[in-house]
Protein backbone atom coordinates (compact mmCIF):
# COMPACT_ATOMS: atom_id res chain seq x y z
CA UNK A 1 0.00 0.00 0.00
CA UNK A 2 1.05 3.70 -0.62
CA UNK A 3 1.62 6.11 2.40
CA UNK A 4 -2.20 7.18 1.78
CA UNK A 5 -3.64 3.41 2.21
CA UNK A 6 -4.41 3.92 -1.47
CA UNK A 7 -4.10 0.24 -3.76
CA UNK A 8 -2.55 0.79 -6.85
CA UNK A 9 -5.04 -2.07 -8.55
CA UNK A 10 -8.37 -2.79 -6.93
CA UNK A 11 -10.77 -5.13 -8.34
CA UNK A 12 -14.53 -4.54 -6.16
CA UNK A 13 -17.63 -6.85 -6.73
CA UNK A 14 -16.54 -7.71 -10.39
CA UNK A 15 -19.00 -10.03 -12.13
CA UNK A 16 -17.61 -11.20 -15.26
CA UNK A 17 -20.00 -13.02 -17.86
CA UNK A 18 -19.36 -14.67 -21.35
CA UNK A 19 -23.15 -14.86 -23.21
CA UNK A 20 -25.35 -16.33 -19.92
CA UNK A 21 -22.40 -17.89 -17.99
CA UNK A 22 -21.40 -16.56 -14.75
CA UNK A 23 -17.32 -16.70 -15.09
CA UNK A 24 -16.64 -14.21 -12.26
CA UNK A 25 -18.87 -14.07 -8.71
CA UNK A 26 -18.17 -11.38 -6.75
CA UNK A 27 -14.41 -11.11 -7.38
CA UNK A 28 -12.76 -8.33 -5.18
CA UNK A 29 -8.81 -8.03 -4.98
CA UNK A 30 -6.20 -5.22 -4.53
CA UNK A 31 -2.17 -5.00 -5.44
CA UNK A 32 -0.53 -2.26 -3.35
CA UNK A 33 1.84 -0.30 -4.75
CA UNK A 34 5.48 -2.21 -4.82
CA UNK A 35 3.50 -5.59 -3.91
CA UNK A 36 4.07 -8.70 -5.43
CA UNK A 37 0.44 -10.58 -5.83
CA UNK A 38 -0.47 -13.94 -6.82
CA UNK A 39 -3.78 -15.04 -8.41
CA UNK A 40 -4.00 -19.03 -8.05
CA UNK A 41 -6.66 -21.60 -9.43
CA UNK A 42 -6.69 -24.61 -11.36
CA UNK A 43 -8.09 -24.66 -14.99
CA UNK A 44 -11.42 -23.25 -15.61
CA UNK A 45 -11.12 -21.64 -12.68
CA UNK A 46 -11.40 -17.82 -13.72
CA UNK A 47 -7.78 -16.65 -13.48
CA UNK A 48 -7.43 -15.70 -17.26
CA UNK A 49 -10.83 -14.10 -17.30
CA UNK A 50 -9.68 -11.86 -14.09
CA UNK A 51 -6.57 -10.76 -16.17
CA UNK A 52 -8.76 -9.91 -19.13
CA UNK A 53 -11.26 -7.85 -16.83
CA UNK A 54 -8.22 -5.92 -15.30
CA UNK A 55 -6.87 -5.20 -18.77
CA UNK A 56 -10.15 -4.33 -20.07
CA UNK A 57 -10.20 -6.97 -22.81
CA UNK A 58 -13.49 -8.28 -20.74
CA UNK A 59 -15.79 -5.51 -19.62
CA UNK A 60 -17.45 -6.98 -16.19
CA UNK A 61 -21.19 -6.42 -16.00
CA UNK A 62 -20.89 -5.47 -12.51
CA UNK A 63 -18.48 -3.84 -10.01
CA UNK A 64 -15.48 -1.42 -11.12
CA UNK A 65 -11.83 -1.78 -11.70
CA UNK A 66 -9.47 1.13 -10.55
CA UNK A 67 -6.08 1.61 -11.43
CA UNK A 68 -3.67 4.32 -9.81
CA UNK A 69 -6.77 5.79 -8.27
CA UNK A 70 -8.78 6.08 -10.91
CA UNK A 71 -12.11 4.15 -11.94
CA UNK A 72 -11.03 2.74 -15.42
CA UNK A 73 -13.87 -0.27 -15.48
CA UNK A 74 -15.23 1.56 -19.19
CA UNK A 75 -11.46 2.57 -20.43
CA UNK A 76 -9.85 0.71 -23.48
CA UNK A 77 -7.03 -1.58 -23.02
CA UNK A 78 -4.94 0.93 -24.33
CA UNK A 79 -5.71 3.64 -22.27
CA UNK A 80 -5.19 1.18 -19.53
CA UNK A 81 -1.16 0.34 -20.96
CA UNK A 82 -0.82 4.01 -21.13
CA UNK A 83 -1.33 4.63 -17.57
CA UNK A 84 1.08 1.99 -16.62
CA UNK A 85 0.16 -1.53 -17.01
CA UNK A 86 2.06 -3.77 -19.15
CA UNK A 87 1.49 -7.47 -19.49
CA UNK A 88 3.77 -10.89 -19.91
CA UNK A 89 1.20 -12.95 -22.00
CA UNK A 90 1.24 -16.56 -21.60
CA UNK A 91 3.36 -18.52 -24.32
CA UNK A 92 5.88 -14.95 -24.26
CA UNK A 93 4.44 -14.44 -27.53
CA UNK A 94 7.47 -12.89 -28.96
CA UNK A 95 7.47 -11.37 -32.10
CA UNK A 96 9.45 -14.75 -33.74
CA UNK A 97 10.95 -13.77 -37.14
CA UNK A 98 12.08 -10.07 -35.18
CA UNK A 99 15.19 -10.14 -33.00
CA UNK A 100 15.01 -9.28 -29.12
CA UNK A 101 16.64 -5.96 -29.73
CA UNK A 102 13.35 -5.60 -32.12
CA UNK A 103 11.14 -7.04 -30.05
CA UNK A 104 12.38 -5.07 -26.37
CA UNK A 105 11.85 -1.79 -28.64
CA UNK A 106 8.33 -2.64 -29.60
CA UNK A 107 7.67 -3.10 -25.61
CA UNK A 108 8.69 1.03 -25.84
CA UNK A 109 6.17 2.15 -28.65
CA UNK A 110 4.29 4.53 -26.56
CA UNK A 111 7.97 6.30 -25.31
CA UNK A 112 9.64 6.40 -29.25
CA UNK A 113 11.03 3.29 -29.14
CA UNK A 114 12.75 3.70 -25.47
CA UNK A 115 16.05 5.57 -24.71
CA UNK A 116 19.61 3.36 -24.38
CA UNK A 117 18.73 3.70 -20.37
CA UNK A 118 15.56 1.66 -20.87
CA UNK A 119 17.73 -1.28 -22.93
CA UNK A 120 20.60 -1.20 -20.10
CA UNK A 121 17.88 -1.33 -17.58
CA UNK A 122 16.88 -4.32 -19.07
CA UNK A 123 20.47 -6.06 -19.92
CA UNK A 124 21.69 -5.12 -16.28
CA UNK A 125 18.72 -7.32 -15.12
CA UNK A 126 18.52 -9.96 -17.97
CA UNK A 127 22.48 -10.19 -19.17
CA UNK A 128 21.17 -13.27 -21.21
CA UNK A 129 19.10 -10.80 -23.19
CA UNK A 130 22.08 -8.42 -23.58
CA UNK A 131 24.08 -11.56 -25.54
CA UNK A 132 21.09 -12.37 -28.06
CA UNK A 133 20.16 -9.32 -28.76
CA UNK A 134 20.83 -10.02 -32.36
CA UNK A 135 19.26 -12.99 -32.32
CA UNK A 136 16.15 -13.77 -33.74
CA UNK A 137 13.46 -14.18 -31.28
CA UNK A 138 11.91 -17.55 -32.39
CA UNK A 139 15.27 -19.14 -31.87
CA UNK A 140 15.68 -18.82 -28.52
CA UNK A 141 14.69 -21.41 -25.58
CA UNK A 142 11.38 -20.91 -23.42
CA UNK A 143 13.62 -19.58 -20.98
CA UNK A 144 15.26 -16.89 -22.74
CA UNK A 145 11.99 -16.28 -24.71
CA UNK A 146 10.55 -15.90 -21.13
CA UNK A 147 13.30 -13.04 -20.09
CA UNK A 148 12.42 -11.32 -23.70
CA UNK A 149 9.14 -11.12 -23.08
CA UNK A 150 9.51 -9.33 -19.37
CA UNK A 151 12.24 -7.15 -20.46
CA UNK A 152 9.77 -6.25 -23.54
CA UNK A 153 7.16 -5.13 -20.69
CA UNK A 154 9.44 -3.49 -18.39
CA UNK A 155 10.26 -1.00 -21.30
CA UNK A 156 7.05 1.12 -21.14
CA UNK A 157 8.64 1.64 -17.42
CA UNK A 158 5.34 0.06 -16.10
CA UNK A 159 3.77 1.07 -12.56
CA UNK A 160 1.95 -2.91 -12.78
CA UNK A 161 3.49 -5.76 -14.58
CA UNK A 162 0.88 -8.64 -15.11
CA UNK A 163 1.88 -12.05 -15.53
CA UNK A 164 0.29 -14.93 -16.93
CA UNK A 165 1.18 -18.15 -16.09
CA UNK A 166 4.76 -17.36 -16.31
CA UNK A 167 5.48 -21.22 -15.51
CA UNK A 168 4.06 -22.60 -18.66
CA UNK A 169 5.84 -24.72 -20.64
CA UNK A 170 9.11 -24.62 -18.68
CA UNK A 171 10.86 -27.19 -17.50
CA UNK A 172 10.92 -27.54 -13.29
CA UNK A 173 14.70 -25.79 -13.54
CA UNK A 174 13.76 -23.16 -15.61
CA UNK A 175 10.68 -22.39 -13.76
CA UNK A 176 12.74 -21.81 -10.43
CA UNK A 177 14.92 -19.45 -11.86
CA UNK A 178 12.29 -17.39 -13.89
CA UNK A 179 10.70 -16.91 -10.38
CA UNK A 180 14.06 -15.93 -9.10
CA UNK A 181 14.17 -13.46 -12.00
CA UNK A 182 10.42 -12.21 -10.84
CA UNK A 183 11.63 -11.58 -7.71
CA UNK A 184 14.40 -9.74 -8.97
CA UNK A 185 11.87 -7.55 -10.86
CA UNK A 186 9.89 -7.24 -7.91
CA UNK A 187 12.81 -5.80 -5.91
CA UNK A 188 14.05 -3.01 -8.40
CA UNK A 189 10.59 -1.53 -7.58
CA UNK A 190 7.93 -3.00 -9.81
CA UNK A 191 4.27 -3.82 -8.56
CA UNK A 192 3.56 -7.27 -9.93
CA UNK A 193 0.61 -9.59 -9.94
CA UNK A 194 1.15 -12.92 -10.97
CA UNK A 195 -1.16 -15.03 -12.25
CA UNK A 196 -0.59 -18.97 -11.78
CA UNK A 197 -1.72 -22.73 -11.35
CA UNK A 198 2.20 -23.43 -9.82
CA UNK A 199 0.80 -22.23 -6.37
CA UNK A 200 4.30 -23.19 -4.45
CA UNK A 201 6.50 -21.29 -6.29
CA UNK A 202 4.48 -18.61 -6.68
CA UNK A 203 3.98 -18.28 -3.19
CA UNK A 204 7.66 -18.29 -1.77
CA UNK A 205 7.89 -14.73 -3.65
CA UNK A 206 5.00 -13.32 -3.54
CA UNK A 207 3.67 -10.96 -0.41
CA UNK A 208 -0.42 -11.87 -0.62
CA UNK A 209 -1.94 -14.51 -2.89
CA UNK A 210 -5.26 -15.03 -3.68
CA UNK A 211 -7.18 -18.48 -4.27
CA UNK A 212 -10.13 -18.27 -7.07
CA UNK A 213 -12.07 -21.30 -7.52
CA UNK A 214 -14.85 -21.46 -10.78
CA UNK A 215 -14.85 -17.65 -10.12
CA UNK A 216 -14.99 -17.34 -7.00
CA UNK A 217 -12.38 -16.31 -4.46
CA UNK A 218 -12.52 -18.92 -1.93
CA UNK A 219 -9.09 -17.69 -0.17
CA UNK A 220 -6.87 -14.70 0.96
CA UNK A 221 -3.80 -13.54 2.98
CA UNK A 222 -0.40 -13.20 3.29
CA UNK A 223 1.62 -15.69 1.11
CA UNK A 224 3.30 -17.33 4.20
CA UNK A 225 0.25 -18.23 5.69
CA UNK A 226 -1.25 -19.58 2.87
CA UNK A 227 1.49 -21.72 2.01
CA UNK A 228 0.96 -23.21 5.72
CA UNK A 229 -3.21 -23.49 5.17
CA UNK A 230 -4.24 -27.13 5.42
CA UNK A 231 -6.76 -27.03 2.42
CA UNK A 232 -4.47 -25.30 -0.46
CA UNK A 233 -1.64 -27.63 0.56
CA UNK A 234 -4.24 -30.52 -0.18
CA UNK A 235 -5.54 -28.99 -3.32
CA UNK A 236 -2.12 -27.35 -4.82
CA UNK A 237 0.66 -27.90 -3.13
CA UNK A 238 0.53 -31.75 -3.15
CA UNK A 239 1.63 -32.10 0.43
Amino acid sequence: MSANGAPLLKLSAIDTYYGPIHILQGVELQVGPGELVCLLGGNASGKSTTLKTILGVVQPRNGTVEFAGEDVTRRPTNYRIKQGMAIVPENRRLFAPMTVFENLKMGAYLRSGGTPEDFERVFQLFPRVYERREQLAGTLSGGEQQMVAMGRALMSHPKLLLMDEPSMGLAPILVERNFEIIKQVHESGVAIFVVEQNANVSLSIADRGYVLSTGRLVLEGKAADLRENEELRKAYLGR
